[in-house]
């Protein structure tokens, strides 16, 4: 009986590779099973992609789960494949060695960044959705840690694509580490004489006021510290513990307990330092600057302290409103104040 046509050309010899030879049938199934190894690893990366994206606790160890999955496919559909081409792998080692050699030396980075992603996969220092601070002030979310970069977007939604390397040979700073909150001090001044103690309760009332300040404890609590002095101000801080998810806005923070500590000083009537030179009245009928302008024309004290009442805007913080969202593409939700006493 005669061969089959299709069986011949399956048969076909392309190349001869020593003792093994490679056939047309052999180098279709090769590509068959590679393009089968990549789609399923494709298909697991997404699968473990989705579950990750809903367990959030324990998104870093999927991560790992992950890449894993991926890389051991590939390696696997492509060993598999040169099996099947029937080529025998030993007989390839000492060639593999040498080229070995050859990439390493002019791919030293290449290689250089996948041994620190492979690093960082599985020390998990820097893990994905850890906040992080490089050394050059750049901020952000780990977003992915791939083969060769690592991508970080920031709180501006812009993208920062780092070489793992860097991240592993240079010092970072990770605010998220093992999901633990961390303490910031927030800078401010007032004029000599202010009562410190007055200082003090207006300034921590404001922040116990913040809904992002974590609550008091034995370990961690707010504090205001005098820090030293100035040309003329008091230099203080505000020492304290935002919550594990607003860390993640350092800048935001920032701005909201400073806007915060504005207004609970002009509210209790703590004088905030100018550094420009002013003339400035006083001792007027008891009263200061504007008041004592008003003082002068004999309006009434009642009549000045109403008007500058009804004349004081409402204060909004906007800084405070941009660290409720949980993505930064998201619209800020309205600050919640703090209860009304009755």
């Amino acid at each position: 009986m005669a061969d089959n046509p299709l069986q011949r050309l399956d048969a076909l010899e392309l190349v001869k590779m020593g003792k093994s030879t490679i056939t047309l049938g052999g180098l279709g199934a090769a590509i068959v099973i590679v393009a089968a190894a990549m789609l399923a690893a494709r298909l697991a990366a997404a699968g473990l992609r989705r579950l990750r994206a809903r367990a959030v606790d324990n998104a870093s160890s999927l991560y790992v789960v992950e890449k894993l999955a991926t890389y051991g496919l590939v390696v696997i559909g492509f060993l598999a494949a040169l099996s099947t081409m029937g080529i025998d792998l030993t007989s390839l080692a000492v060639f593999a060695g040498a080229l070995g050699v050859g990439v390493g030396l002019g791919l030293q980075g290449v290689i250089k960044d996948f041994a620190s992603g492979i690093s960082l996969v599985f020390e998990r220092l820097v893990a994905v959705g850890d906040f992080v601070e490089l050394s050059n002030g750049a901020r952000g979310v780990v977003h992915e840690i791939g083969p060769r970069a690592t991508r970080i977007r920031t709180n501006d939604s812009s993208d920062i694509i780092v070489p793992n390397s860097v991240l592993v040979n240079d010092q970072v700073i990770n605010w998220t580490l093992h999901h633990s909150n961390r303490r910031i001090r927030v800078p401010f001044v007032t004029a000599f004489g202010a009562d410190k103690e007055k200082v003090r309760a207006a300034v921590l009332k404001a922040a116990h006021s913040v809904p992002f300040t974590s609550p008091d404890d034995a370990v961690r609590k707010s504090q205001v510290w005098l820090v030293g002095y100035g040309d003329s101000a008091l230099k203080f801080e505000l020492v304290v513990w935002p919550t594990i998810e607003s860390v993640r806005r350092p800048a935001a923070i920032f701005a909201a307990y400073t806007w915060a500590i504005d207004d609970a000083l002009r509210g209790a009537g703590i004088e905030i330092p100018y550094p420009q030179r002013d003339l400035r009245l006083r001792g007027v009928l008891g009263e200061e600057g504007d008041d004592a302008r008003a003082a002068l024309r004999l309006e009434p004290r009642a009549a000045r302290r109403a008007k500058a009442k009804a004349a004081a805007p409402a204060s909004s913080n906007d800084a405070a409103e941009d660290l409720t969202r949980e993505d930064p593409e998201e619209p800020p939700q309205p600050v919640q104040g703090p209860p009304a006493k009755g």
